[in-house]
């Protein structure tokens, strides 16, 4: 694994020397919007030959430390130990389900399943897309009770443009599934700090293809929504959204509606899918390290690394609440690494507000432990 800040000069040279030993059979990367991620993609490429280069731009990095803006994480997963492969998912906006399908049960079949070793799935989207859910649905009917996780490529707080790219090469409108192998044992972290309140809404009108919320209880939704959480419209910002998120309950099951952003208009557009006369429910933080820190010690055996992808709002509500040096902490003794973003996919679903999180432990050294 390494990083460094984008504007450094010989940047992939320094990258190249830290993951060349390691004779990578892939390469993640992820990058401030800043950084020249296309160009640091093509030459991580030209210096490791016939290694898969992965990455995406992000919303903040972190690698084994403290939340980090303007910076380049990269990590190598060693070919002795992994082996991998990478498609792309095209035109999203298009909705080419069929194409994807085919394209992902090729890749399938390219990977015969090897009961001595683990198999998972990587999935980063077009955090601007409005399509990660149904992406996340269609690798999930495909991948067959695989574990696949990923993260929705970030632009900071802008959210204008975002940017993916494999081998060098970039698409707009685009994903990007890996499918992986490894004689690593892997564990799933899955996270979040929220719970519900007795304060519950209605979805009055909405406008499903934007995501976007006009009315919360027959009363202009950023109105209603800035009174539920007692504070003035004037006072709605990521921050707020970070702190007061809207929870929807499904399968049993509460997840987050992140909000994005207040429109002109007085609507809300938020991160993740949402249609009328959907039942909404304000959530209250919990605490935010100490539960995690105890399913942090709850996995089965040291990690080497732990391949994350955490909401930028769940980074604005900890730095909110002072909690940096304890993430920073944290983030280190568990090796923890990867990139901040637009939504989160686990187990064919698109969330927000959560870490997601896939360990490799090694099992000679929880043996040896």
């Amino acid at each position: 694994m390494a990083s460094g800040q984008s504007d450094e000069p010989g940047l992939v040279a320094r990258l190249l020397a830290e993951l060349g030993p390691a004779e990578p059979a892939a390469v993640m990367v992820f990058a401030s919007p800043s950084a020249g991620l296309t160009g640091i993609a093509q030459g991580l490429g030209e210096g490791l030959p016939g290694c898969r280069v992965i990455g995406c731009s992000s919303a903040g990095e972190f690698a084994c430390g403290g939340y980090c803006n303007g910076s380049v994480v990269a990590i190598g997963l060693p070919a002795a130990r992994f082996r991998a492969d990478a498609i792309w998912l095209r035109n999203l906006p298009g909705l080419g389900v069929s194409d994807w399908m085919a394209d992902l049960r090729a890749q399938m079949a390219r990977f015969e399943p090897n009961g001595r070793r683990s198999r998972f799935g990587l999935l980063l989207i077009d955090g601007l897309s409005q399509q990660e859910e149904l992406v996340a649905a269609t690798v999930d009917a495909v991948s067959h009770r695989l574990p696949v996780l990923g993260g929705s490529a970030g632009d900071g707080l802008r959210f204008e443009q975002t940017c993916l790219v494999l081998d060098g090469v970039s698409h707009a409108d685009s994903a990007i599934f890996c499918l992986f192998e490894t004689d690593f044992a892997i564990e799933e972290v899955i996270f979040d700090h929220f719970s519900p309140s007795a304060t519950r809404m209605v979805v009055t009108q909405a406008i499903p293809e934007e995501r976007l919320i006009l009315e919360i209880n027959a009363e202009p939704a950023a109105e209603e929504y800035a009174r539920l959480i007692g504070v003035p419209v004037a006072a709605l910002n990521p921050r707020a959204f970070a702190e007061n998120p809207l929870l929807v309950r499904m399968g049993g099951q509460y997840y987050v509606r992140a909000i994005r952003e207040v429109t002109p208009q007085g609507g809300l557009t938020l991160m993740s899918s949402i249609e009328t006369g959907v039942m909404m429910t304000l959530g209250r933080a919990d605490d935010l390290t100490h539960g995690f820190e105890a399913r942090l010690r709850a996995l089965g055996g040291p990690p080497v690394l732990i391949l994350t992808f955490d909401c930028i709002l769940r980074r604005l509500a900890l730095e909110q609440a002072g909690l940096e040096a304890a993430v920073a902490r944290i983030f280190g003794q568990y090796r923890i690494a990867g990139f901040n973003t637009y939504g989160e996919q686990h187990g064919g679903v698109h969330v927000n507000q959560t870490f997601v999180g896939l360990a490799f432990l090694d099992p000679e050294a929880a043996h040896a432990a």
